[in-house]
């Protein structure tokens, strides 16, 4: 005789065993302020306690000589005169423009070049990956003392190949002391940087594109432009904003090189090495030099925020 459904005993059901909650004793709790604590003091003390000091500062005028009382309160005075009667200024200006735009223009296509040969998995692409990257391990100030010997006018590398170095006679190059001249050789230096670590940041995203939309296009008789052009570049958009935000940043902080070179003067003016001069420079006037960093924060930092506004929105 069958039992009938309604009749039959329920299975047991197993006990659930309460989650035991961990709570943390006072050594967990100790361990975490500091863990947490000691960083936060850190970053506070040298990244944000000088940045508000220097927007406090830009108002004012003070040579860095004496306390605090001789500081003098003037207002915007230091912005307008950075405007309007600051001589380096302007060329500073245009000088990071150029910066910025020969970078987004010559390091990042050629870094975007040199990762899509090196994602085809060619022979030896691990061997050229670590040539290419090699620069970008050194530092800007590194990089400006290799290149100074290259376009050293009396024994650098180019003139010795143009058979100029050391002969006045057939007029050497002075590649780092013409103003018309320096910009573009300073250029290509931090250029010989920069395209490795593009190269990464774009071989890592080359690395997340679907291998089967790449299929599907190439059945459909796409050639490598077509591929490249309508799957795998739209595919790129999330590596495209972090080389952006990243080359903008790097354009308006380059300084090292150029300090190297001869400290952003005569033709290698930059709005951080202007900083540079006029807080630690001879005739210290710590409140221009403070106006000039606030004007770069503030450049700065219209591109971070789109940066991280562009970002959260993808993640939601």
């Amino acid at each position: 005789m069958v039992t009938p459904v309604s009749e039959r005993t329920p299975p047991a059901v197993a006990p659930r065993r309460a989650r035991r909650v961990r709570r943390l004793t006072t050594r967990d709790r100790l361990v975490l302020a500091l863990m947490l604590g000691v960083p936060s003091l850190i970053h506070l003390g040298l990244v944000w306690g000088p940045a508000l000091a220097s927007v406090a500062l830009s108002f004012t005028s003070w040579d860095g000589i004496g306390g605090l009382s001789t500081i003098k309160w003037v207002g915007f005075q230091n912005y307008h005169d950075i405007v309007t009667i600051y001589p380096p200024f302007w060329p500073a200006i245009r000088h990071n423009v150029l910066w910025l735009v020969f970078f987004l223009l010559v390091p990042t296509t050629f870094g975007l070049f040199l990762a899509v040969l090196l994602d085809k998995n060619i022979r030896g692409s691990r061997i050229y990956q670590s040539i290419l990257f090699t620069p970008v391990v050194l530092s800007l100030a590194v990089v400006g003392f290799i290149w100074t010997l290259i376009y050293s006018r009396d024994f650098g590398l180019i003139n010795s190949l143009l058979g100029t170095a050391g002969n006045e006679a057939k007029h050497p190059v002075d590649w780092l002391g013409d103003p018309d001249l320096n910009i573009w050789a300073v250029l290509i230096a931090a250029s010989w940087r920069h395209t490795g670590y593009i190269m990464i940041l774009y071989l890592a995203g080359l690395k997340g594109v679907d291998p089967a939309q790449r299929e599907a296009a190439a059945l459909d008789g796409a050639n490598e432009w077509q591929l490249f052009r309508h799957v795998v570049f739209p595919a790129l958009k999330p590596v495209n904003v972090v080389v952006l935000a990243v080359t903008v940043i790097d354009s308006l902080r380059a300084f090292d090189i150029v300090y190297i070179i001869n400290k952003g003067t005569n033709g290698l003016e930059l709005i951080s090495a202007l900083v540079v001069q006029n807080i630690v420079g001879e005739a210290s006037r710590i409140g221009y030099g403070s106006a000039l960093a606030v004007l770069l924060l503030l450049v700065s930092s219209a591109f971070i925020v789109t940066y991280m506004v562009q970002t959260f929105r993808e993640d939601r």
